[in-house]
């Protein structure tokens, strides 16, 4: 978030969709329907004898790498009907566990403390859509594996221009990047303009700020271009895109400052890009667009 083994094909709106204008994509399904799979049959990774060799001996010892996650950010990374963990993010970690030699362990949390918890010890690692920013940087390093921009909706027939937005109602999900940065500044240059201020409505949950649009709550969503393409798919026709992605950035997997652990993911990473592993996970999914062809450390700050 800006705050970015189950594949099934995506799934129509639930009945409450039906009965009450509801998007519920907290218990969203994956494109092909099963965990870990394409095409029924499951994505298998190999151990690298070489990188798991390379492990920190604690986490070697282990065998199990502890992942702070918030699942609710679909379909990044969100809980599927059966509760357990699913996104095509979820996807890449189980593959990079794999290639380590590793079970993966999610630790299921709000976003907000994913980064303490990796700075604590409690997490060898966060993934859940971190934008990587200059900010950020200062409490985490950041292993970089997607690009992702901002991507608003609006309800279907109704044109809504993000860079003319001024008193409208916009959904956010809390915490993330839309909601402390990016609308924010629209908002700021609004008034700064003598116009009305964007009404910011910030919700816990992508479902619930999605929700909120479905049924006329708000005027407009912002979220990552990913999840609100997804977003979209999952409302039979009741939003559509507005205004074109903006503010294209990479996600990031947070890593306590100087962890033994991080060049070891980060050639894991590569090696998954290289040997097609990563984009056969991305293209079930349909986010292959934002791929990325080498695994970077920290680029916001090198940019």
């Amino acid at each position: 978030m800006r705050a970015t083994y189950t594949l099934t094909a995506l799934t129509a709106l639930t009945a409450g969709l039906l009965l009450t204008g509801c998007v519920d994509n907290s218990a969203a399904e994956s494109p092909t329907g099963g965990t870990g799979s394409t095409d029924g049959e499951t994505i298998s990774v190999e151990k690298n004898e070489e990188l798991a060799a390379m492990l920190p001996e604690d986490i070697k010892a282990a065998g199990v790498l502890n992942v702070g996650m918030a699942n609710n950010y679909p379909p990044n990374e969100f809980k599927n009907p059966e509760g357990d963990p699913a996104g095509w993010s979820v996807d890449l970690t189980n593959a990079l566990g794999q290639s380590l030699g590793l079970s993966v362990n999610f630790d299921i949390g709000t976003f907000d403390n994913i980064i303490p918890s990796v700075n604590g010890g409690k997490a060898d690692m966060g993934m859940s859509s971190f934008t990587d920013t200059i900010e950020r940087e200062k409490q985490a390093d950041f292993i970089n594996y997607y690009s992702a921009g901002i991507q608003w909706a609006s309800p279907e027939g109704k044109d809504v221009d993000p860079d003319n937005s001024c008193g409208l109602r916009v959904a956010v999900q809390a915490t993330t990047y839309e909601d402390t940065h990016e609308v924010p500044a629209k908002s700021k240059a609004c008034t700064d303009a003598g116009n009305a201020a964007i009404e910011i409505f910030r919700y816990d949950s992508q479902d619930q700020a999605t929700n909120a649009l479905v049924i006329g709550q708000v005027d407009a969503m912002s979220a990552d271009s990913p999840v609100t393409l997804y977003a979209i798919s999952k409302s039979e026709g009741k939003l559509q895109t507005a205004g074109d992605p903006s503010e294209v950035a990479p996600y990031g997997i947070p890593m306590a400052k100087g962890s033994e652990l991080t060049p070891v993911l980060q050639k894991a990473l590569q090696a998954l890009i290289d040997d097609g592993t990563y984009n056969e996970i991305l293209s079930v999914w349909g986010v292959e667009s934002g791929g990325v062809e080498t695994a970077t450390l920290n680029v916001a700050a090198a940019g």
